[in-house]
């Protein structure tokens, strides 16, 4: 993505909420922003065509120069919704793949240049596009893990429970090993690949009373409610190995990857999230110091 003739952003001219009544909703379908900037917002489409692009006029301007002065159209007709590309340079992708012209489903996801929407047909409007806000706010995309403003919520209220009953906590910040040169030498996709299938390997062993997140590029982040320091280690030396033992896809690159877990317990003198991520972070630097796809913890090295 490039700097276009001012900080990359998306407006609009349509309306962001439907008109009221059920046959407003009937009336219209819409599309809501899941990547780029204003991310969550939702323009509203009716009778009459919707242009996208660069230019001001566009119904729906995307202000990035990655994106054509007038980039797509779409329309309404009996049949339903299309989209058309409008010879832009970067052309228009549905669902991934480049189109001239194509009929638009529930659910298609458009690429504009650097911005991402997703199309909703008629069809519950109001009610899938809060839950679609309440994803974007609480999950991150890449993973379909919790995010990390969501889980550090978790958190909180966990450590509240925990010191409210006087139970054991334990926490693990897991990180890929040296997940940078994969994507220097394979390229973010690739990178993209090894995140998801790691992250699936990883929540397949959570148990249901577990907290599990993504919590930055390639770090993740475990709560483990009732877990004493040495059974944590060793549920996280399980992850070690499961990990150490996945074959990923031919698209990833490497054919192999490990992890380094950090684990910290709950315990007296700790009063805020931050002590408690502090100290598994402490752990996990000495698991990379240490040699990597390695486990460490305050009492179990």
């Amino acid at each position: 993505m490039t700097r276009g003739d001012r900080d990359s952003t998306t407006t609009h001219r349509r309306t962001l909420h439907p008109a009221a009544g059920a046959e407003a909703l009937n009336e219209s379908a819409s599309l809501v922003v899941l990547q780029g900037q204003r991310l969550g917002q939702r323009v509203d489409i009716g009778a009459e065509p919707l242009t996208i692009g660069r230019a001001p006029d566009c119904e729906f301007q995307v202000v990035d120069r990655s994106v054509s002065r007038r980039h797509a159209r779409i329309w309404r007709e009996s049949s339903g919704y299309r989209i058309k590309d409008l010879d832009s340079t970067n052309k228009t992708l549905l669902n991934d793949q480049p189109i001239i012209e194509a009929e638009l489903k529930d659910g298609d996801h458009i690429a504009i240049g650097a911005c991402v929407l997703k199309f909703m047909d008629r069809s519950s409007i109001e009610a899938r596009y809060h839950d679609e806000i309440y994803q974007l706010a609480t999950m991150d995309p890449l993973t379909g893990l919790y995010n990390r403003r969501h889980f550090l919520e978790l958190l909180d209220r966990e450590l509240a429970r925990s010191a409210n009953h006087a139970r054991p906590l334990a926490l693990l910040i897991v990180d890929l090993d040296h997940f940078k040169s994969i994507n220097d030498r394979h390229g973010h996709p690739a990178g993209d690949v090894v995140l998801r299938q790691v992250s699936a390997v990883l929540d397949a062993c959570m148990h249901d009373d577990f907290l599990f997140a993504r919590i930055g590029g390639e770090e993740f982040a475990a709560v483990l409610p009732e877990h004493e320091t040495v059974e944590a280690t060793a549920f996280a030396q399980r992850l070690c190995d499961e990990v150490a033992a996945l074959v990923l896809d031919a698209q990833a690159g490497a054919r192999h990857v490990t992890i380094s877990i950090g684990v910290a317990n709950w315990r007296a003198g700790m009063t805020l999230v931050g002590d408690l991520m502090r100290a598994a972070d402490a752990q996990l630097y000495r698991a990379k110091q240490g040699g990597r796809n390695r486990v460490c913890s305050e009492t179990v090295s």
